[in-house]
């Protein structure tokens, strides 16, 4: 197992990666939980992944009640989380009882956002079931649900008290959901670590067969970066922004086909490839690196071309973004591999020309 922190003074904790974590979690979450914690889930984890966690946290006499959520992106809006409150009160939750997400991102999503306004906040533990959980949404503390009109548009910042990968969990993960993962550590060698981006090129071969080696270096990696980011910029209001590259064009993506047609880091993976062109045109990025950026994603399985959509509605879904400022979008891109920037002066045509290349 190695451990990392994300140094957030008093609301600090610990990132476990390794294997058989799920047996250990009673040990491991020893110093958060007493002896209740309820597990927030649903059904296609729990079938896998439950009864270890459960036997685990057993072995440390916790008691544990279980919440069950639908499966699928498009259940991350209000009538779940409505749910997930209306079992909190039935189950008589305390204000300190833990909150356990147990699944990929629209669990933690939408059980970290409960755990943040039940009783005005309960602790949380995030134990990601997926690759883009993992590395991504299970760290930060951004919890929330998505509008008709927006993706996760409504949320709070809640950071868990600890998060657990157990990299066993990836075994069950179906192909597609393994791919999407990997468009998430593409993007964090992109705009902080060229290194990392070399390693991840001769490398995203090996982390898709879950090479244990491979596996354990990528998430590991991600998460360092990611936890760097929190940490230098908890609420984004500077440089975490740098982690939605690609964001903005995927969330647009997502929004327009339909929550769940597109899984969230196939529309990021195209979305990388057109925020790299358009990084070409306005922000210096040479044709090489953006050539790259295409290249791995393609190898990587994932697609590096959106959907056809008219200029009118990219703009349209856009500034809808979190990131417009002052009515601008803000969109997040490189000048160099490694180095991300926040520009907010892309032309329509420039925009255009990316879009239709």
């Amino acid at each position: 197992m190695k451990t990392l922190e994300v140094a957030l003074g008093e609301r600090a904790y610990p990132i476990h990666i390794g294997a058989g974590l799920l047996n250990r979690a009673g040990a491991l979450l020893q110093e958060v939980i007493g002896r209740r914690a309820i597990i927030v889930t649903n059904t296609t984890v729990a079938a896998h992944h439950l009864a270890p966690l459960q036997a685990g946290l057993a072995k440390r006499t916790i008691a544990t009640d279980v919440i069950l959520v639908p499966d699928g992106e498009k259940y991350k809006a209000w009538p779940a989380l409505q749910d997930i409150l209306t079992k909190l009160l039935e189950l008589r939750a305390e204000r300190s009882t833990v909150l356990i997400a147990l699944g990929g991102g629209v669990v933690g999503d939408l059980a970290g956002f409960a755990a943040a306004i039940y009783q005005r906040g309960m602790p949380f533990v995030q134990i990601p079931t997926t690759v883009l959980a993992q590395v991504d949404s299970s760290v930060g503390g951004k919890t929330g649900i998505n509008h008709e009109l927006g993706k996760n548009m409504i949320g709070a910042f809640w950071q868990p008290r600890a998060v657990l990968i157990d990299t066993d969990c990836l075994r069950t993960l179906p192909e597609r959901e393994l791919k999407a993962g990997v468009a998430e550590i593409i993007k964090y060698g992109a705009i902080r670590d060229p290194q990392f981006f070399e390693w991840i090129e001769r490398n995203a071969d090996k982390v898709l067969k879950l090479d244990a080696d491979a596996l354990r270096h990528a998430l590991f990696e991600s998460c360092r970066i990611k936890a760097d980011f929190v940490t230098a910029d908890e609420r984004e209001a500077g440089e975490r922004a740098l982690l939605n590259f690609g964001h903005t064009f995927g969330h647009a993506i997502e929004t327009a086909m339909g929550y769940g047609a597109w899984l969230h880091g196939e529309a990021v993976a195209a979305g990388m490839v057109v925020a790299a062109r358009v990084s070409e045109r306005v922000g210096g990025l040479p044709s090489n690196d953006s050539k790259r950026i295409r290249e791995v994603i393609g190898a990587a399985g994932l697609p590096t071309q959106p959907p056809p959509l008219s200029m009118d509605r990219w703009l349209e879904l856009m500034e809808r973004d979190k990131k417009v400022s002052d009515g601008r979008i803000r969109y997040i891109l490189l000048d160099r591999l490694g180095h991300a920037v926040v520009r907010s002066d892309v032309s329509r045509d420039d925009l255009a020309a990316a879009l239709a290349y």
